[in-house]
């Protein structure tokens, strides 16, 4: 796996060698909207009751397959 600092230079080896301005700006754009590490995110008592819900339904073995649920939700649109 590539450390840190060879991404981060790798990114700016690539960057130097990108000429479209609109493109440039859209990346700026995109790396200062970024969110860092150490932001903290809110739930609101809904999102949290949510989670407890599913890790209930964890531990009480209330799963679902990907592949049922994929099969589920096509079944479900086929009767739309």
């Amino acid at each position: 796996m590539a450390t840190v600092d060879k991404i981060r230079n790798g990114l700016i080896d690539k960057i130097l060698t990108i000429k479209n301005k609109d493109f440039l700006e859209a990346l700026d754009k995109l790396i200062s909207s970024s969110s860092s590490d150490t932001d903290i995110v809110e739930l609101t008592d809904e999102q949290k009751q949510m989670m407890e819900l599913s890790e209930e339904d964890i531990k009480n073995g209330r799963l679902i397959s990907q592949k049922a649920m994929d099969k589920r939700n096509l079944e479900w649109l086929n009767g739309l």
